[in-house]
């Protein structure tokens, strides 16, 4: 029996882990849950679950006998074992740090977790005799792809789905409503995500993170443009031999993956691929030029230090001021490359200069020429993520 806390739980990966969990009862324990603002789910998750302890952001009167805890305190609590860290932005960093410090399992979808702090996540897991999994698609893909390997690879291959948007023109991504960024053609995801997906600013977070995660240089790690997004990454050994991981997209499979490992356990409620109706699996190179967040991504991880927090809290800024109308969509990129720009990165950071770098990179890409008037002056908490 593992026994799990879920930070994020009333967020897209959350809620998709607890309907993991449901089809799993004899396998897995919600001991924790930490929501966000969506009180009314969370209050419903509570009740459901019954966990021992509960984190949220909003007051909650609905304890079912859950003592309130910090996400922080439920990370390193010793009735878990198992973090599911699933929150929006820097959110996830200190919980993340001190359920390794405790030596816990720890299950990454939080992509900014890992940009922002690698180095350091990495030294303070193999200190402490902790394991980091990961939970994102791609990077599950690989890490399956990986399995029963003595060989590295000479190369990893991130697919990509190339978002709603990827065959537009210049004019016509000038012209995009956060209404319709937020309709992703393949994946359901929070809003944040689907709008770094649109913006193929995800793919650029996600090559940092196989970065850390597999110990690869940026120079092996390549990115694929595949909309069916049945092939969810590829790795390349030295005889020239490639494996991939296919699947249905969703992301309850590599959800479960990462509970189950090394195990796979059956679940009814899983999709299946029907190869009668896969027509074509299509891959082509990703047009760069197009989608400036994606370079400013890659060269953010190359420079390091504090230039990949830097990047994560300029887009977060960023998507929050398009998806309130402050900006418009092709300026998402032009924000973020301003704070890097203007930015002096330290090197060998430590947290609380991380940290620190996020915070100014919040109030640079808010203060941005780019940003309407009337948006500038909004109180901090109204372009805050959810």
């Amino acid at each position: 029996m593992k026994r799990v806390a879920i930070l994020g739980s009333t967020g897209s990966i959350g809620q998709q882990s607890l309907d993991v969990i449901r089809a799993m009862p004899d396998a897995v324990q919600v001991v924790a849950l930490a929501g966000g603002r969506n009180l009314n789910l969370l209050e419903q998750q509570i009740r459901e679950f019954r966990p021992l302890l509960f984190s949220s952001s909003v007051q909650t009167d609905e304890h079912e006998g859950s003592e309130f805890a910090s996400m922080e305190v439920i990370a390193g609590h010793p009735d878990v074992d198992f973090v599911i860290v699933a929150t929006s932005g820097k959110a996830g960093l200190g919980p993340t740090l001190a359920a390794l410090r405790a030596g816990k399992t720890v299950a990454i979808a939080s992509k900014e977790v890992l940009v922002m702090a690698g180095e350091i996540i990495l030294r303070e897991a193999e200190r402490h005799q902790a394991r980091i999994l990961p939970i994102d698609s791609e990077h599950s893909a690989i890490w399956q792809c990986l399995q029963g390997e003595q060989n590295e690879p000479r190369r990893i291959i991130l697919t990509a789905s190339g978002g709603p948007f990827y065959r537009y023109s210049p004019p016509q991504l000038d012209q995009i409503t956060p209404e319709q960024a937020l309709r992703h053609p393949v994946w359901k995801m929070g809003s944040k995500v689907t709008i770094d997906s649109a913006t193929l600013m995800n793919k650029g977070l996600e090559v940092i993170e196989a970065h850390w995660l597999f110990s690869l240089p940026f120079a092996s790690i390549q990115i694929l443009i595949h909309p069916q997004s049945i092939v969810h990454s590829m790795v390349e050994f030295a005889d020239g031999s490639l494996k991939a991981q296919l699947g249905p997209p969703d992301m309850r499979l590599p959800i479960q993956y990462a509970l189950s490992y090394p195990n796979r356990w059956l679940n009814p409620c899983f999709p299946r691929l029907d190869w009668s109706e896969v027509r074509d699996l299509n891959f082509e190179p990703v047009d760069c030029g197009r989608f400036p967040c994606l370079n400013s991504a890659i060269e953010a991880g190359k420079a390091g230090g504090t230039y990949p927090a830097v990047l994560c809290a300029a887009d977060e800024v960023a998507v929050d001021l398009f998806l309130s109308h402050g900006i418009g969509f092709c300026d998402i990129g032009r924000v973020v490359q301003e704070a890097l720009q203007q930015h002096h990165s330290i090197s060998q950071p430590s947290i609380e200069q991380i940290l620190g770098a996020d915070e100014w990179a919040r109030e640079c890409a808010l203060n941005s020429s780019l940003v309407r008037t009337t948006e500038r002056e909004q109180p901090r908490d109204s372009w805050r993520g959810s």
